[in-house]
C-alpha cells in the first residue's frame, strides 16, 4: 500500500471513531433525561448527574454553613464512599437558612435534594401541589428499610410524615429527648431561698411572695438592692425564654405556639379567654412591682449569659427557660454556681390550673427530594436518609464516626439518665484543641432517627450538679412536669388540607403575631387590661379568628 492510500486509511479509521463517539455520547445523555421523570421538569445538569460506569454520582445537597468546609468534612467523605456519590454542596447561613431556600425555590433553579430544608407542613403541602417536591412513598417501599421500620415503631411518625394525599414528601429529625417533651420550664436560686427562710413555691401567690422578698431582702448579702428577681427573654433567642410559657399555665393552657385548646375532640383558643386576661394581669402585677426585668422582652442569649455569669455577686433570682444552661455555666468543673439553681414545678393558680406545656418532638421536615433529581440521584438519596435512621448513621452524623474523639464505648457501670447501664459515653475523649475547628460531623444537620431507646444509650453522671450529670439533671427536672400535661393538646402530626395552606399560613402569624406584640404591651402596661381588653378581643374578628379555628378542627378531625 502506498503512502496515500495509508493516508486515506487512517482519516476513514478517524472518521469511523468520531462518529461512535458521538453517538454513544448521545446515548448516555438521553438516558438521563429520561430517568428524571416526575412534575416539573428534567434534571438541569443531566451529563453529571448519570454515574458512569466506575465514577461516583453527582448530587447536590442544600445545607447550612458551618465552621468547616463540608467537602472535607469526615462523615461527609464516609457517606460518599459508602454511597459512590460526589456531593455537591449548596450552603446558606444558618440564620438565613429559610430565606435562601425560599429564593431557590422561587428562582427555579433549586438543588435536587434539600439535606436541611427546615420545610414546615404547610410549605411541603405548597411545593408538592406545585411538583417540586417528589413522592418519596415507592423510593422508601423499595430502598429505605430503616425508615419503613422507624414508622412501624413509632406510629405517630407515619401520621406526621403522610400528607393527606398519602404521600410522603419529606423525612423528619426525630428527636424524643424527654426533657424537651415539657420544656416549658422555670428556675430559681434555691441558695436565695434558703438564705431567706423560704420554700419552693408551689402556687402564683407564692411565687409573687418569693420575688418580693428577692428584690427587697438583699439575698446575695451585698447591702445593695441590685437583685433581679426575675428574668427570661424572647423564644427566638432563648428556647422557651418568654415568661408566659411557664406561667399562663397556671391559668389557662398554653402551647406557646398556635395558642390551641382542645377539650372533647373541639378546637377552641386560649389567648382571647377570660384566664387568659387572668394571666395577664398577675405578670403585669409582677412588672409593676418590680419583680419582672423588663429586659425579658427583648434580650438575646448573650445578654442572659452575662447575667447569669457576671463576676462577684449573683443578681438573678428566678429564670424562665427550657434549660438553666442558658443563664448559668454548667459545664464549668471550676464553677459552682449553676449548683444553686433547681426546677419549679408547675404552680398552682388561683383557679386550681396546674398545667405543664408538653412538645411533641417532631419540627420541621429536613430532607426532601426535587424534581430536578433524576432517578438514579433519588434512589442514592433515599438511600443516604436511609443509612441516617439506622443506629450506625444517627450516631456518625450527630457526634461523627471517629471512635474516642466524637464518643467512645461505654464500659462496665456507666449509667444513663435512668440509671441503666449505657452504651455509649462522652466519656474518656481527647481534650478538643480550642484553636481548631471540629469538622467530623453533620451535627443537627439532615434526618436522623435519635429515638428515645438511642438517647437512652448514652452515658450520663449520676450527680445532677456535675457537669457532666446535665442530662440527668434536666431529666430529674422534667419528671416534675410530667404529672401535669393536659388530658387533651393538639397534635403535631395534624396535616392542614392542601387547600387551606395558604390561608393556614398567612392566618396563623397574623394571630400570633397579634397575640405575642399585646401580651407584651399588657404586661408592660402600655395597655390597660380594664380599657383595652374587650377591643384587643374584638381584634380577632378582624384577622378571621373564626377561619383559624375552623381550619385546624378539620385537620384534627382528620387526624383522629
Amino acid at each position: 500500500m502506498d503512502m496515500k492510500s495509508k493516508r486515506w486509511l487512517l482519516l476513514l479509521l478517524v472518521a469511523v471513531v468520531l462518529l461512535a463517539t458521538a453517538c454513544g455520547g448521545k446515548k448516555e445523555n438521553g438516558a438521563g433525561n429520561g430517568s428524571s421523570g416526575g412534575a416539573g421538569g428534567e434534571s438541569s445538569n443531566t451529563s453529571s448527574s448519570t454515574a458512569k460506569a466506575g465514577q461516583p454520582l453527582e448530587i447536590t445537597f442544600f445545607a447550612p454553613q458551618g465552621k468547616a468546609p463540608m467537602e472535607e468534612n469526615d462523615f461527609t467523605k464516609l457517606i460518599e464512599q459508602k454511597f459512590n456519590v460526589k456531593i455537591k454542596w449548596d450552603l446558606a447561613p444558618s440564620d438565613a437558612l429559610t430565606d435562601r431556600r425560599q429564593l431557590l425555590l422561587a428562582s427555579g433553579d433549586y438543588p435536587e435534594v434539600f439535606l436541611e430544608g427546615a420545610f414546615s407542613r404547610t410549605d411541603v403541602l405548597l411545593y408538592a401541589k406545585q411538583g417540586v417536591l417528589v413522592p418519596l412513598n415507592d423510593l422508601i417501599d423499595q430502598h429505605a428499610p430503616n425508615i419503613k421500620k422507624a414508622m412501624e415503631e413509632k406510629p405517630y411518625l407515619k401520621e406526621a410524615m403522610t400528607a393527606p394525599d398519602g404521600n410522603i414528601y419529606g423525612i423528619p429529625r426525630v428527636n424524643e429527648c424527654y426533657h424537651c417533651t415539657y420544656s416549658q420550664k422555670f428556675w430559681i436560686n434555691k441558695e436565695w431561698l434558703d438564705k431567706l427562710g423560704l420554700d419552693i413555691p408551689t402556687t402564683t401567690e407564692e411565687l409573687y411572695e418569693v420575688l418580693l422578698a428577692f428584690k427587697t431582702r438583699d439575698p446575695n448579702g451585698n447591702g445593695k438592692q441590685d437583685e433581679i428577681p426575675l428574668t427570661g427573654a424572647p423564644d427566638k433567642y432563648v428556647w422557651n425564654g418568654n415568661i408566659d410559657a411557664f406561667l399562663m399555665n397556671a391559668f389557662i393552657y398554653n402551647d406557646n405556639s398556635k395558642y390551641l385548646l382542645v377539650k372533647d375532640g373541639k378546637v377552641d383558643f386560649a389567648a382571647n379567654k377570660p384566664e387568659w386576661r387572668e394571666g395577664l394581669a398577675y405578670m403585669h402585677r409582677l412588672y409593676k412591682e418590680g419583680l419582672i426585668d423588663p429586659a425579658s422582652f427583648t434580650q438575646n442569649d448573650q445578654a442572659i449569659s452575662q447575667l447569669g455569669n457576671r463576676e462577684g455577686d449573683e443578681i438573678v433570682g428566678a429564670f424562665s427557660s427550657a434549660l438553666i444552661g442558658y443563664l448559668v455555666n454548667v459545664w464549668d468543673e471550676n464553677n459552682t454556681r449553676h449548683q444553686h439553681w433547681v426546677p419549679v414545678p408547675p404552680l398552682k393558680g388561683p383557679n386550681g390550673v396546674q398545667l405543664a406545656g408538653v412538645y411533641q418532638g417532631l419540627g420541621s421536615f429536613s430532607f426532601v427530594i426535587t424534581n430536578k433529581a433524576t432517578e438514579e440521584q433519588r434512589i442514592a438519596a433515599i438511600k443516604i436518609a436511609d443509612y441516617l435512621y439506622t443506629e450506625e448513621g444517627t450516631l456518625f452524623s450527630e457526634y461523627g464516626p471517629n471512635e474516642g474523639i466524637g464518643w467512645n464505648m461505654a464500659e462496665e457501670g456507666e449509667l444513663n439518665i435512668w440509671g441503666e447501664q449505657a452504651k455509649y459515653t462522652f466519656e474518656r475523649l481527647e481534650p478538643e484543641d480550642p484553636n481548631k475547628v471540629r469538622n467530623d460531623s453533620w451535627s443537627l444537620t439532615g434526618p436522623k432517627y435519635m429515638s428515645k431507646e438511642f438517647r437512652d444509650m448514652f452515658a450520663s453522671a449520676q450527680d445532677p450538679l456535675s457537669p457532666k450529670g446535665y442530662e440527668t439533671r434536666l431529666a430529674q427536672a422534667t419528671k416534675l412536669y410530667e404529672p401535669y400535661a393536659p388530658a387533651e393538646y393538639y397534635p403535631a402530626s395534624a396535616w392542614i388540607d392542601a387547600e387551606d395552606v395558604d390561608t393556614a399560613a398567612q392566618l396563623t402569624t397574623a394571630i400570633t403575631d397579634y397575640v405575642t406584640s399585646n401580651m407584651a404591651q399588657f404586661i408592660l402596661g402600655k395597655k390597660d387590661l380594664e380599657k383595652d381588653w374587650d377591643a384587643y378581643v374584638k381584634g380577632f374578628d378582624g384577622l378571621n379568628l373564626d377561619k383559624y379555628l375552623e381550619i385546624y378542627q378539620k385537620a384534627l378531625q382528620k387526624n383522629q
